[in-house]
């Protein structure tokens, strides 16, 4: 049955890798109060994704059954791969400040249906389907249990997959002589603390580096899954030396008195594949020609990195 209607816009980048969903107005919501009104906000959540790292939210607006957010949500690092493969779930909810709050409708939307560089516009039919409780607020339902464990199960399998995305710069400077490393930003990181969030930072290695003198590390950024950082490092080494070594970038989430946590890595050499070869290639055969491109963060730690 349908817990009412729902107008959402979409926008993507491709250049930018930025997809924005501007949240419109819902029409006719089910009441959950017993004004019989609402305290609907919106929340949406791509899929497959580490779980808490890419949910978004509206704000909340209260005792109402027609809210108009006009709110716009912003993923940054989609690129055109994710846009073929992923969905988002849009999901409405009741705040309520005294118990749980309680679940109105979802729907979901396959991202390939959006065009690069159009606006595309959306009306939604919210179901009602039966969402998955946190263990908490469940009843003793076995059948909700055996759902909720299937959707951690599967929450766990996409936060193995996606750590999270990282925005670098790479230029081979001639006139200082060797490779400038942009570390720009990170998004929808995986969250290792209790508190739903990290405290990131990056750290790069330029390998083989047997004395560890080319350890590079940016400011730690308190409590957030998408932190910008807008930092540069030089090393200084010669095109040619460069095709031999291997540019390693690791992104860790500081914890005060005890070892870091590695959240994920990037490693950037001529025996890389893909997107990283790609940019590699592009930054050592191009002088003085800074480019920009977002990478997906693996799990494997990078031999022998140390947590300092």
């Amino acid at each position: 049955s349908s817990s009412g209607n729902f107008g959402i816009r979409f926008t993507y980048d491709q250049e930018k890798c930025i997809l924005q969903c501007c949240i419109l107005k819902p029409r006719g919501l089910k009441p959950m109060d017993f004004n019989g009104l609402a305290d609907p906000y919106v929340k949406i959540h791509l899929l497959p994704g580490a779980c808490k790292a890419n949910k978004l939210k509206t704000r909340t607006v209260r005792n109402s059954l027609n809210p108009t957010w006009n709110e716009s949500l912003t993923y940054c690092g989609i690129t055109q791969e994710d846009i073929g493969k992923k969905i988002l779930r849009i999901s409405v909810c009741d705040e309520d400040k005294l118990s749980h709050n309680e679940f109105i409708g979802e729907t979901r939307v396959p991202l390939r249906r959006l065009k690069p560089g159009e606006r595309k516009h959306f009306n939604l039919c919210l179901e009602r389907q039966i969402p998955l409780a946190s263990p908490s607020s469940m009843t003793a339902a076995l059948r909700g249990i055996s759902c909720y464990l299937k959707e951690l199960e599967r929450c766990q399998q996409w936060e193995l997959e996606e750590r999270g995305r990282i925005l670098l710069s790479l230029m081979y400077c001639t006139e200082r002589g060797g490779l400038v490393v942009g570390i720009m930003r990170c998004a929808h990181l995986a969250a290792m603390d209790v508190n739903g969030f990290s405290d990131p930072y990056v750290k790069t290695y330029l390998k083989p580096d047997l004395e560890k003198k080319s350890k590079h590390k940016t400011a730690v950024k308190k409590k957030t899954l998408n932190p910008e950082f807008n930092e540069e490092f030089f090393y200084n080494i010669t095109q040619n030396e460069l095709q031999k070594r291997c540019l390693e970038v690791t992104v860790w989430d500081y914890d005060l008195g005890k070892s870091n946590d590695f959240i994920g890595g990037v490693t950037f050499s001529m025996n890389a594949k893909g997107e990283c070869l790609k940019h590699w290639m592009e930054s050592i055969s191009s002088s003085n020609k800074r480019t920009e491109q977002w990478h997906t963060l693996s799990n494997e730690l990078p031999g022998s990195t140390y947590a300092d």
